[in-house]
């Protein structure tokens, strides 16, 4: 059975909602899902996942929430190709109203690629009616796992 990591960085709870949801389409589909905070990944669990999929919100002007900075941080100070046996996709969650839409996700994204991971699917950008986009993208990387 095929295992899936759903990672959450959120401030308000949204990122966590879909991570649940992202939980129960993979489960539906036959798929081992679990889902996390950010905040109680140590940086060895996080080198070991074969599939991951990251759901994050942006925070005040363009950061990451505070769940997922230290996380973060860590990523970015592994080696080039630290994670190469990874599949990743990332959902990213924001504001049009601000300069830096969806730049955590985006930093995720970039983060993850110069690491050595392996993007399965494009990364999503969602505004605050995010229902419709982040329903398709979980449909979308559910069915390439599944």
């Amino acid at each position: 059975m095929t295992k899936l990591t759903v990672l959450y960085g959120t401030e308000t709870g949204n990122s966590e909602l879909l991570a649940m949801d992202i939980c129960k389409a993979g489960e539906n589909s036959g798929l081992e899902c679990e889902h996390y905070g950010m905040e109680v990944i140590e940086i060895s669990e996080f080198c070991d996942i074969e599939n991951l999929l990251i759901v994050c919100s942006t925070w005040g002007d363009g950061e990451q929430p505070d769940n997922a900075i230290e996380l973060f941080e860590q990523v970015e100070g592994l080696n080039e190709g630290a994670i190469q046996s990874m599949k990743f996709s990332v959902l990213a969650l924001g504001d049009t109203a601000f300069d830096l839409f969806c730049e955590a996700g985006k930093e995720w994204d970039r983060v993850l690629e110069e690491k050595g991971a392996n993007r399965i699917h494009d990364r999503v950008d969602c505004d605050v009616d995010y229902e419709d986009d982040a329903e398709e993208w979980i449909e979308n990387v559910i069915s390439i796992f599944g």
